[in-house]
């Protein structure tokens, strides 16, 4: 069959390219033809355009791109019209992708979503209209079944596919790793402030703000695949922090405790049973229209998925260098550290086990 797949960010790129990895295993005539990024490069097929291109965060980001970003979505559906694909792939990045699937769905293409749109975290009532055009949910969060089955819509729970990329990965050796980079032997606090620009801005800054008040740690900033060094070094002096690009999981293996941006990063922290404070911060402007439309107690997917507050979220406000220290103090303790290890089993045995992304593909080749 021939797939058109469509995934935005980095973490989009990985578990698509994953998802091919097994459709060719179950489908020996499988061809692509794909929005996303290196990983799927690799895998094969034609790449259109890299989610470097589409990076845009926030609801006033969006605004300011508005144009780039309705000229993509033509030419998406154009291009999807040329190719005329058996099965189309949607993977997250919900605010372009369900623009195209309501489209492709009306010109009786047959639509998949794999890392379904996280309509429970805000108005959830879209659901009604998304099961319409949406011909199979794939969903990779435990509760999210029950969520979608409260509107008569069935979806199939896969597991989480972070679950299959991290077991699939060499066993990190930490004596080579800090040789390779020249780190010493202090215990790492590894910085995680996102993958766009934005993000990045706002997060990095606040966080390096820790590296004095911790001397006898070394912090390390885990680099994003989508942003280029000389980005990062605007943020930093020479010798104040290590940098490290696209070995986020090598870094997570030997980390003591992370400081982590709210997203997927906060999960794959989590399975790698390191201790963490979830940041966020936006534009004044994204976090007032986020708060009138977000009904969630929590933002970081360890604590929504376990129901309960494990790791500490600081929001815009409270996201500053004294409630930083003061948190990052605490998760240092053994005490506090004990008890995270704890929730980290229990988050893990939650997600399903290993295989979302064979399931996946099985279940798309059945149904297309």
């Amino acid at each position: 069959m021939k797939y058109y797949i469509i995934a935005g960010e980095a973490s989009g790129d990985l578990h698509a390219s994953n998802l091919m990895k097994a459709l060719q295993e179950q489908d020996v005539n499988a061809e692509f033809r794909f929005w996303g990024g290196d990983l799927m490069q690799k895998v094969g097929g034609t790449l259109v355009k890299h989610y470097k291109e589409r990076a845009f965060m926030g609801f006033a980001e969006i605004l300011l791109n508005l144009r780039k970003i309705l000229g993509m979505i033509s030419f998406c559906k154009k291009d999807i019209t040329k190719y005329q694909p058996d099965a189309i792939v949607f993977i997250d990045n919900s605010g372009f992708n369900l623009r195209i699937a309501k489209w492709a769905k009306k010109q009786g293409f047959k639509t998949n979503y794999y890392i379904a749109p996280q309509v429970w975290a805000s108005r959830a009532s879209r659901v009604n209209s998304i099961k319409h055009y949406i011909d199979n949910m794939y969903v990779i969060l435990p509760f999210e079944q029950a969520f979608y089955k409260k509107y008569n819509y069935d979806v199939h729970f896969v597991g989480h596919p972070l679950l299959d990329a991290i077991a699939d990965i060499p066993k990190t050796d930490a004596t080579l790793f800090r040789k390779e980079h020249q780190l010493d032997d202090k215990p790492v606090i590894a910085l995680l402030p996102g993958s766009r620009k934005q993000e990045i801005t706002k997060m990095l800054s606040v966080m390096l703000k820790m590296v004095t008040k911790f001397p006898t740690y070394q912090f390390i900033i885990a680099g994003a695949p989508s942003q280029e060094y000389e980005f990062y070094k605007s943020f930093f002096k020479d010798n104040q922090v290590k940098f490290i690009a696209n070995k986020t999981y090598n870094l997570l293996s030997i980390s003591h405790a992370a400081l982590v941006t709210s997203g997927t990063a906060t999960l794959e922290t989590a399975l790698f049973k390191v201790p963490q404070v979830v940041c966020y911060k936006g534009s004044n402007l994204s976090y007032l229209i986020a708060k009138k439309i977000i009904t969630l107690k929590f933002i970081s997917l360890v604590n929504l998925i376990l129901d309960k507050e494990v790791v500490t979220e600081l929001i815009q406000h409270d996201f500053n260098e004294k409630r930083l220290t003061k948190e990052l103090t605490k998760i240092l303790e053994d005490k506090h550290r004990e008890k995270l290890f704890l929730a980290y089993e229990e988050l893990e045995k939650k997600l399903g086990g290993k295989g979302a992304s064979e399931k996946t593909a099985k279940l798309i080749v059945k149904n297309n």
